[in-house]
């Protein structure tokens, strides 16, 4: 057996979940904190107990049901909207104590208290280093099973539901990461001590931002600018500002605008990209226009995008002027994403987890929401300025081109880069470098 040592870095469990992109997206950027080097997910862990994956399972298909289920016609959003309404963020207004715990919550935590997530907890505790997870029912397993380590919970949305909070909050030991402000407040009504919740921002991927002086953020950003600013005007009308953070721009940028259409975890909302298609095919023939298309890991959806863009004739612009994003596997898909992310300069997605990108100056175009939490999400864009809803995307050839010439991509980006916090990835690093101070640990 090798000698333990003491770290040069901080270290920690990272926890996420196998459950869409959001919790697993949240962790990627901590992956060089994680102990012994790579991101464990509480459903899929080597190991598992089958009364564990069982449940986990059974929550999965649930979720991935329920979403498929809603493009039913009729019946589809009735029934999604029943299932979402379990999970609802109810009205901030008039601030009032919302400690109460859900009949969900309570269930949860039936399932933990029979043992569910005892096996994970055992593992962990032998070597009890921070334990930072995205996702709430770990953290809830770590304190119901006695976890002897600090317990961080990342927040992944920009407002949160009750099942985020803990069955008795006022005595919980864990501490929450807020990505946003809303939320430091939402956990207030819920009964977290402020104390236990620490605003960071969402932690985002540091191959985007560079150091803690965020050069390569700002690198890319006045480029984008410029590439966004059709006629000039933001650029005219801000001039002063845009010096003070970002210095002088290049006068021109060599690459067509370039647009990323990214769909959900499950795959949805594929046919905005057929559209988007359809209505660019001219621009993308003439390569005045690149189209980034995101598939994630789902190779039906890539199949879906590959078949749109040859029923549309780009066959030779395949590879060029668009392209698709896919990965057998999350961590290259997201490793994929993050590095065409520097080349991107507008962002279409729905309002889900990747609304924080808006930090990068990224603009976002806003498909439309699925669930209460990216309603809340797109309110959050919409309130800073960072995204604008989408009109309809067959006629974007016309809309998003008068966009850019009158500078409100431009603007977007801007506000975004000065609305949202772009250093969670390294705040979390200090937290942890507090708490591991004097840990050694194997190698």
């Amino acid at each position: 057996m090798r000698s333990a040592k003491k770290s040069k870095k901080p270290k920690a469990w990272v926890v996420a979940v196998d459950m869409g992109y959001g919790h697993q997206r949240a962790a990627y950027p901590l992956r060089s904190l994680a102990f012994p080097g790579d991101i464990l997910n509480a459903n899929t862990y080597p190991g598992i107990s089958h009364h564990d994956r069982s449940i986990w399972k059974q929550s999965r298909e649930v979720y991935e049901k329920i979403s498929r289920f809603k493009k039913t016609p009729l019946i589809g959003n009735v029934a999604f909207e029943l299932f979402d309404s379990l999970q609802a963020i109810d009205p901030f207004y008039p601030k009032r104590d919302l400690s109460k715990p859900t009949l969900q919550l309570r269930q949860v935590y039936q399932l933990i208290r029979k043992g569910w997530g005892s096996a994970l907890i055992q593992k962990l505790a032998k070597n009890p280093l921070p334990l930072v997870t995205t996702f709430f029912i770990p953290a809830f397993m770590a304190e119901e099973h006695q976890y002897p380590g600090p317990i961080y919970l990342v927040c992944c949305d920009a407002d949160v539901s009750r099942a985020w909070a803990p069955l008795k909050p006022a005595t919980s030991v864990i501490t929450y990461l807020a990505p946003s402000r809303r939320v430091v407040e939402r956990l207030k009504l819920y009964g977290v001590p402020k104390e236990r919740i620490k605003y960071v921002g969402f932690p985002l991927p540091t191959d985007n931002i560079g150091t803690e002086k965020r050069e390569t953020l700002q690198h890319d950003l006045a480029r984008r600018l410029v590439a966004l600013d059709g006629q000039g005007v933001f650029r005219k009308n801000y001039q002063a500002s845009i010096s003070e953070h970002l210095g002088k721009l290049p006068k021109k940028v060599a690459q067509p605008l370039t647009i990323m259409f990214a769909v959900g975890g499950v795959g949805a909302q594929r046919e905005i990209g057929g559209a988007i298609i359809a209505s660019l095919r001219a621009k993308l023939t003439q390569g005045s226009v690149r189209l980034i298309l995101v598939a994630g890991i789902h190779n039906d959806v890539s199949s879906y995008f590959r078949k749109n863009i040859l029923a549309h004739g780009l066959r030779k612009e395949m590879g060029k002027s668009v392209s698709i994003i896919f990965a057998e596997s999350k961590s290259v898909y997201f490793a994929k994403f993050n590095s065409a992310l520097r080349e991107t300069d507008i962002l279409w997605t729905k309002p889900s987890e990747l609304s924080f990108y808006c930090a990068l100056g990224i603009p976002l175009i806003i498909a439309p929401p699925i669930g209460s939490q990216e309603k809340y999400n797109r309110r959050w864009l919409r309130a800073i300025g960072a995204g604008l809803d989408q009109e309809n995307p067959a006629y974007a050839h016309e809309w998003l081109f008068d966009w850019v010439n009158a500078g409100w991509l431009a603007d977007a980006a801007m506000q975004g880069y000065l609305g949202a916090e772009q250093l969670g990835t390294y705040t979390i690093q200090k937290l942890l470098e507090e708490n591991t101070e004097n840990i050694e640990y194997g190698t």
